[in-house]
C-alpha cells in the first residue's frame, strides 16, 4: 500500500466507494445478460459501457439516452421493452450489498470515526439506493456523483466529501476499486487504498497500523 509511511492514527472518517466496495461485482452472469440485448461480446463490453459513462454519472445524460446512444455505437436498436429491462437489470446488477463491509463501516462509526460514501452513481441509481438501503443512514455523509454534478477523478467531487465530513485531506481514509480514483485522492493528500479484493484491503490497513479491520 502507497502512502504505508503516513500515520493512519490520525484518521478521523473513512470514506468508502459504492461500486465494488459497499456492493459485489455483478456476476459473469449479469453482464453477459446486459451485453447479450446489445449483441456485444462480454469481453468487449467494457469499452462501449465506459464510453459516455462519466456523464451519464454527473447527470448529464438520462438513462435512456445514455442506453440509447450505447445502443447506437453497438449498431442495434432497443424497443422500448427493451430499454425498460436494461435500465432495470443495470439497477439490480449494483444492487448485490456487500454485507461484510456495511457492517465494518458500522464498527467504525461506533468506534467514533466518520463514515462516507464518494461515488459515481447516475441519479436513478442514487434514488435507487437512499430508497432500498437503509443502512446507508448509518453515514454520516453520502456525495453521489448524480446529485453534486461532479465525477471522481475530479478534485471537486473529493473536496465536497471532505467538506460534508467535516475533515482535513489528512484526517481521512478512502476507498476505491479504481487506480485513477485512488490517485486522485493521494494527490489532494487523502489516505487512500486501492481496494481489489476484502482479503487485500485487510492485509494492507494491517500493515499500515489501522485499528479497526474489515474482514478478510
Amino acid at each position: 500500500m502507497q502512502n504505508s509511511n503516513r500515520n493512519l492514527a490520525e484518521v478521523r472518517a473513512v470514506i468508502f466507494d459504492y461500486g465494488e466496495v459497499l456492493c459485489h461485482r455483478p456476476s459473469p452472469q449479469e453482464m453477459a445478460q446486459l451485453a447479450g440485448f446489445f449483441g456485444i461480446a462480454p469481453e468487449k463490453f467494457g469499452v462501449f459501457w465506459d464510453r459516455n459513462r462519466g456523464p451519464f454519472d454527473r447527470g448529464d445524460l438520462s438513462a435512456d439516452v445514455y442506453w440509447t446512444m450505447l445502443a447506437e455505437d453497438a449498431g442495434v436498436k432497443l424497443t422500448a421493452e427493451e430499454l425498460k429491462a436494461v435500465c432495470e437489470l443495470d439497477m439490480a446488477m449494483w444492487s448485490h450489498v456487500n454485507g461484510e463491509m456495511v457492517e465494518w463501516a458500522r464498527r467504525l462509526a461506533s468506534s467514533g470515526k466518520k463514515i462516507g460514501v464518494l461515488s459515481n452513481m447516475h441519479p436513478d441509481m442514487v434514488a435507487h439506493c437512499r430508497r432500498e438501503f437503509s443502512w446507508l443512514s448509518h453515514f454520516d455523509h453520502l456525495t453521489f456523483s448524480g446529485e453534486v454534478r461532479l465525477i471522481k477523478p475530479e478534485p471537486e467531487i473529493y473536496e465536497h466529501a471532505l467538506r460534508g465530513l467535516g475533515v482535513e485531506a489528512a484526517e481521512a481514509l478512502f476507498l476505491d476499486d479504481r487506480e485513477r480514483n485512488i490517485e486522485a485522492a493521494r494527490v489532494l493528500g487523502i489516505h487512500a487504498v486501492h481496494m481489489r479484493s476484502p482479503q487485500q484491503l485487510h492485509e494492507d490497513l494491517r500493515a499500515a497500523g489501522f485499528p479497526i479491520l474489515p474482514p478478510g
